[in-house]
């Protein structure tokens, strides 16, 4: 992540101001806004980075400046006016196309150079100004001076319960930092630390392919490392979720999550957003009572429950729902498990065991050699 004030940028949370100009040919500060496209459709865009200044806009890839660049922006980005105040790119699956949201003032352009007309102007009326944005690990945030606040990159709606301090999350100051004062805890540091061997409560990936971990009220992306691993509130995706999660799993795009005798789902077609009715119980969604694990795989209705040493089949097509089979399987303890592309994997403590898929767990009389969940799923 780059942070750009007056003629100086700082790369990374932490480490020492460089000159604009000593690593970004051509380019002086201030500058107004900046964001790295994303659109795999279109490959002499994607993975750039375009930084906006005046009525000017510059494009770097890999560090250097795009021949023709600098341009106008009206012409780069016809229909976006000069002078922004932020810029940030929306991918796919988030917004509901590769796009970009522009900010000035009070006007949000949202840009999107495949669709005709490829500006749409909204007035978010609960968002402030925002005088830089940014997207990080799949959250969207609007920066107002040193505050910021979390936001919805399809509607506008405020995410964030009040405005939060740059200094305590985004960049690393001396006797600062959102987990400051409970640095002494060792307990709750320990829960935070991805390497720090401490139990999952669940595993799931989803129909995106992004794989949760889930622990004490928090969760990691698992299936990604490249913004630096990161415990976050459950809520801060999957709005009104807090506490411990006994399973969780994935379906026609739609992530289910089991707490104790209650169920709570959400759709995942773009943000995660709660389905109304919810929670319910646990014994009326599902036909059971208790679970240790639950999972789905890949291109199929069948639910898998874990409760006792013991394997239930719930058809998640059928109506009402209701284990259909039980079968006994060689672990009688399992934490969470989790079905994918690479297979089916049984967690319990700091330790997986893989299987091909559900037959071969079934037709299993000995444990397969167990790996480490730290290093296999965390990089540590």
């Amino acid at each position: 992540m780059h942070f750009f004030r007056g003629d100086y940028v700082w790369a990374g949370f932490q480490g020492p101001a460089q000159r604009i100009n000593e690593t970004w040919k051509g380019l002086t500060g201030p500058v107004d806004a900046a964001f790295r496209n994303h659109n795999k459709d279109k490959p002499l865009e994607h993975q750039r980075t375009y930084v906006f200044k005046g009525d000017k806009v510059f494009c770097y890839f890999e560090g250097q400046l795009v021949s023709g660049f600098p341009r106008l922006i009206s012409k780069e980005f016809p229909g976006i006016p000069d002078n922004v105040d932020a810029a940030v790119e929306c991918h796919s699956g988030e917004c509901k196309t590769d796009s970009v949201i522009f900010f000035k003032g009070a006007s949000v352009y949202i840009y999107n150079s495949q669709e005709e007309p490829p500006v749409k102007q909204r007035h978010w009326t609960s968002l402030k100004n925002c005088t830089a944005a940014v997207r990080w690990l799949e959250r969207y945030y609007c920066f107002n001076g040193i505050n910021f606040t979390r936001f919805d990159p399809v509607s506008g709606e405020l995410l964030s319960p009040k405005p939060l301090d740059t200094r305590d999350y985004f960049v690393s100051c001396p006797g600062r930092g959102h987990g400051h004062a409970s640095r002494q805890n060792a307990t709750l540091m320990s829960l935070k630390d991805h390497c720090s061997g401490q139990p999952f409560e669940a595993f799931s990936s989803d129909d995106k392919g992004r794989i949760y971990a889930f622990r004490g009220g928090l969760y990691f992306r698992v299936d990604s490392n490249k913004d630096g691993w990161h415990a976050w509130p459950l809520s801060h995706t999957w709005r009104n979720l807090n506490g411990v999660v006994d399973a969780a799993f994935s379906w026609e795009n739609k992530m289910y999550f089991i707490q104790r005798s209650q169920v709570v789902i959400y759709l995942s077609d773009q943000i995660y957003i709660p389905v109304l009715g919810y929670p319910k119980s646990l014994q009326k969604e599902l036909g059971v009572s208790e679970v240790d694990a639950a999972f789905t795989c890949p291109d199929s209705s069948d639910l898998n429950i874990i409760r006792g040493g013991k394997l239930k089949i719930v058809d998640l097509k059928q109506s009402p729902r209701m284990p259909t089979q039980e079968k006994p399987i060689i672990h009688s303890e399992v934490d969470s498990a989790m079905c994918n592309s690479h297979g089916l994997f049984l967690f319990k403590g700091e330790s997986f065991y893989h299987y091909k898929d559900v037959e071969e767990l079934v037709a299993s009389t000995e444990l397969p050699k167990p790996g480490n969940i730290s290093e296999r799923f965390l990089d540590c």
